[in-house]
């Protein structure tokens, strides 16, 4: 299924999750994901991969928790079908980085986010 009625709630599910994001609110980020959602890491060298909304909630707890001043901000996002590409900035203070993210979007939530970052 695809057009701009599709497009835009991929869009919208995308902003859902990252507004929840911007604001650290876990319990907002994981009712924006599927129950069985898949969040991809940029952890060197392949990332870390993390299954099931607990294991997902687990890897949002820590990244807040270690880097509590830092924060992501979307450059770009284009959408195709249910996916959608991110591009972003993420910034700790003391330097930043760019990446990229890969959503997948199921029934209005994000099911898949892998991230990939410049290094």
């Amino acid at each position: 299924m695809t057009g701009p009625g599709v497009q835009a709630s991929v869009a919208d599910a995308v902003a859902t999750f990252e507004a929840a994001f911007a604001r650290r609110d876990v319990d907002a980020v994981m009712a924006a994901m599927t129950d069985d959602c898949v969040f991809e890491s940029t952890a060197p060298p392949d990332g870390v991969r993390y299954e099931g909304a607990a294991a997902v909630r687990e890897a949002w707890d820590a990244l807040f928790a270690s880097s509590p001043s830092a924060h992501f901000e979307t450059e770009e996002l284009v959408v195709c079908g249910d996916r959608a590409v991110g591009r972003w900035r993420y910034d700790w203070g003391g330097g930043h980085v760019r990446g990229v993210d890969v959503f997948r979007i199921r029934d209005g939530l994000v099911a898949e986010k892998l991230s990939y970052v410049k290094g």
